[in-house]
């Protein structure tokens, strides 16, 4: 009975604490159950998204609805049916009897064609091989009487690259063009507008590389006028005309531009007349003018000329007995400026004239040779006055009949080569009134000439080029 008793009040025990776990869980289960229901209702979830309508285009006609006509999204959606159709059959009843190989008016009127130019970049220009190459969107407008329409719903015909080739084309050549690319990414860069009485825009994007030729005497302070020239292949002037349109050429923002050695100075466009053997063409030409920045040539060229020229002065301070400096450093600044003056010739085409920038080098190149040279003078003369004297005066006796003269010539006078018998000779008399020149001052002299020259060199050269 006692071991009952003890193990019934065992289970009690141990019912009581599962009991008690249970109701844990139970208010842990409720609270958090809570919580997620408070968050639901203050984030209620995005109501479902509303079906789209179905519009017909039998209901809809295009333009009722003033609004449309600001909706691209609606408008794609809503391509009248009957637009469609008209436009094909517009186009059909155009090309039924169309011939694209004859030019409109033909044997009538020459054919009158407006360009414009819209210049998306210039550059880069190349001084070695003499061009430039150019991005542009060509525009040419005329007006072909056999395409004109009536149609009161569509007044003008926007068309793609499809419809180029089925009509006539102005046969129209850039003349100075090396090389010339169309752009073909991600479709043809095409575009053709007719209008309902018979105008037609036709415009194409291109990069052409073209011929410049660049007058290089000033360089790099140079400035050119690359052209862009283009006429009809084949229709002289009385089968097409060429005309500028009133904004004949226009250009896009330059800070997209490849001019990495030039600045865009303006433009120009001219109307010629080209004579040749096939007959007399309208030339169209526009002019680009550019002016080159010295900044690359300043740091490449110029600076290392001048610091090497300066360079050179240094040996004027060293004593004139320490040869091996001395000529050390006047070797290595006459190779330094050979080795600047091949550079400099590598960004110029092999031209027979010369240069701005070759003028400077070749001064510079002579400044730093002559320093060279004035050490070798300084150095062969005190060489000669340090010469050490003979151990005993030669002795010369003169007999003029039956008088006689004693003269010692000392080694290293002007009066020891010949025999005199005056005493002006000893004296050194004859000598007055000539200039001489010490030669262990001619370093003094050479730090105050050469800089001076130098400077003074600069200055005409500058003003010069720059301002002349």
């Amino acid at each position: 009975m006692r071991v009952t008793a003890w193990t019934i009040l065992f289970d009690c025990a141990k019912s009581f604490h599962y009991q008690k776990k249970a109701l844990v869980l139970f208010y842990r289960f409720l609270f958090i159950y809570l919580i997620s229901f408070f968050l639901f209702l203050s984030n209620p979830p995005p109501p479902p998204p509303p079906s789209l309508p179905i519009f017909s285009s039998d209901l809809l006609e295009y333009g009722d609805d003033e609004e449309d006509l600001h909706d691209t999204t609606v408008n794609q959606m809503l391509v009248p049916r009957s637009h469609q159709e008209d436009a094909t059959l517009i186009l059909n009843n155009l090309l039924r009897e169309y011939d694209k190989t004859l030019r409109p008016d033909i044997g009538e009127k020459p054919t009158v064609i407006d360009v414009g130019i819209y210049v998306n970049s210039i550059g880069p220009v190349s001084s070695i091989d003499m061009e430039y190459q150019i991005d542009i969107i060509f525009a040419q407008t005329w007006v072909d009487t056999r395409l004109r329409y009536n149609s009161s719903s569509m007044r003008i015909l926007t068309l793609n690259s499809n419809m180029v080739g089925l009509i006539w084309l102005p046969d129209t050549i850039f003349r100075n063009s090396k090389n010339a690319d169309s752009h073909w990414i991600t479709t043809p860069n095409q575009l053709l507008r007719i209008w309902n009485n018979g105008k037609i825009l036709y415009t194409l994007r291109m990069t052409i590389n073209a011929e410049c030729q660049l007058q290089l005497h000033n360089f790099p302070m140079d400035e050119h006028s690359c052209p862009l020239e283009f006429s009809s292949y084949g229709y002289p002037r009385d089968e097409i005309v060429y005309k500028w349109k009133r904004k004949s050429v226009e250009t896009s923002d330059q800070k997209y531009w490849r001019l990495y050695q030039f600045d865009f100075m303006g433009l120009r466009n001219t109307t010629d007349v080209l004579k040749t053997t096939a007959g007399d063409y309208v030339l169209l030409t526009v002019y680009f003018d550019l002016s080159r920045r010295m900044g690359y040539f300043t740091i490449q060229t110029y600076i290392p000329c001048i610091l090497t020229v300066v360079l050179s002065w240094v040996s004027f301070w060293i004593k004139s007995d320490a040869t091996p400096a001395r000529t050390t450093l006047g070797i290595t600044t006459v190779l330094t400026m050979t080795t600047l003056s091949t550079v400099a010739r590598n960004s110029l085409p092999r031209v027979s004239y010369v240069t701005a920038m070759d003028l400077f080098v070749t001064v510079c190149f002579l400044f730093v040779f002559a320093a060279m040279i004035e050490y070798a003078m300084l150095n062969y003369y005190s060489y000669i006055i340090r010469r050490p004297p003979p151990k005993m005066q030669r002795m010369v006796s003169l007999f003029t009949g039956a008088a006689h003269c004693l003269y010692e010539c000392l080694d290293g006078k002007d009066c020891k080569s010949f025999f005199c018998c005056f005493e002006e000779c000893k004296e050194g008399g004859w000598r007055k009134g000539r200039v001489h020149l010490n030669i262990q001052e001619l370093d003094s002299y050479s730090r105050v000439f050469f800089p001076t020259s130098f400077l003074l060199f600069n200055i005409v050269y500058w003003v010069s080029y720059l301002y002349l």
